[in-house]
């Protein structure tokens, strides 16, 4: 076991895909010699080279057609976006071209491009350097979208990205890059497209990912304190989604709140909440419960935690699940 931060569990987990696997390559701005703007490809450039790690123009577009052809050729292209806000150039190429090339050919063509997404708020940072938009993708059948919270998944989950046949999102949560823990890097996590239950509960359930994982355990422990036992689930992925693992937990303690910092309206938790109220109808004793950002352009650093949901927000949810 290693400890780290999950910015450096992404570049040893890049490292050892491209030390294992000579199709792979990455490609962004400002990744080379500055190792991005995070520092998560620092020191990959000068180990193995510009035609493996290469710096870009700004042009995302660019970036990801190129991308799709270039795994057309049978390479396995990893791509960096700089910032959340800043994929939309390329918004085009992924979900008429990437996400439809598998189906389009009937099966005889694949493009097994990754892309990197730094997201959410909590920086300091201005509008398009803030922002969750991973609905607007997930949105768009053909494309799998992960997203660590922990530094074990982070090292695991992009090899496994970049093994995956398929089109692959990762998004990362940057408020997070420097959060450390515990990394084995010699036994996977297993499927990165399944949930995982981070803490037992019976009372109600908190289904969160990303960004909002360390929020939603916080929630759990202070709930523990006014002795509700709160289970707090991992989603990982965003699509496909593990609505068995969630299923399995609602049944249990028929209390559901959903997470995410992405806006409330159209966003993920909406689907989550649909589905369990069809599974769970006889189980649930309060309405399934969203948590999440508001219908709005995300607002000035000097407001933005009036924005981001915080635990104080999850305990509400909790408090008028139980009121029931």
């Amino acid at each position: 076991m290693k400890t780290m931060t999950i910015a450096r569990a992404i570049n040893e987990g890049l490292r050892a895909t491209l030390a294992s696997d000579p199709k792979s390559f990455i490609m962004g701005e400002d990744i080379g010699a500055l190792g991005g703007v995070y520092r998560v490809t620092e020191g990959l450039a000068a180990e193995f080279g510009g035609h493996r790690v290469m710096d870009t123009p700004l042009a995302e577009s660019g970036i990801i057609g190129t991308a799709i052809g270039m795994a057309l050729r049978g390479h396995r292209p990893i791509c960096e976006i700089q910032f959340d806000g800043f994929v939309f150039p390329g918004f085009n190429q992924i979900t008429t071209q990437l996400a439809k090339i598998h189906t389009r050919s009937d099966g005889q063509l694949s493009a097994p491009v990754v892309i990197r997404i730094p997201y959410g708020g909590g920086i300091g940072s201005i509008e398009h350097h803030s922002e969750s938009p991973e609905a607007l993708f997930a949105h768009t059948a053909g494309l799998r979208i992960i997203t660590p919270s922990n530094a074990n998944d982070a090292y695991w989950m992009i090899q496994q990205a970049v093994a995956c046949k398929d089109p692959v999102i990762v998004f990362e949560p940057k408020r997070r890059y420097w959060l450390k823990g515990e990394v084995d890097t010699e036994n996977s996590p297993g499927d990165p497209f399944k949930a995982h239950v981070l803490r037992e509960g019976t009372d109600a359930t908190i289904v969160a990912y990303g960004p909002l994982v360390p929020v939603a355990l916080a929630a759990a422990n202070a709930a523990a304190e006014d002795g509700h036992s709160v289970e707090v689930i991992d989603l990982r992925s965003i699509s496909p989604i593990d609505f068995d693992t969630v299923e399995a937990s609602v049944n249990k303690t028929g209390r559901l709140v959903v997470a995410h910092e992405a806006p409330i309206f159209g966003g993920i938790g909406g689907e989550i909440a649909s589905r369990m109220s069809e599974r769970c109808f006889y189980s649930l004793e309060a309405p399934a419960i969203r948590v999440g950002g508001f219908h709005m352009p995300y607002p000035v650093a000097r407001v933005e935690e009036h924005y981001l949901p915080d635990i104080d927000r999850m305990l509400e949810a909790l408090d008028r699940a139980f009121a029931y």
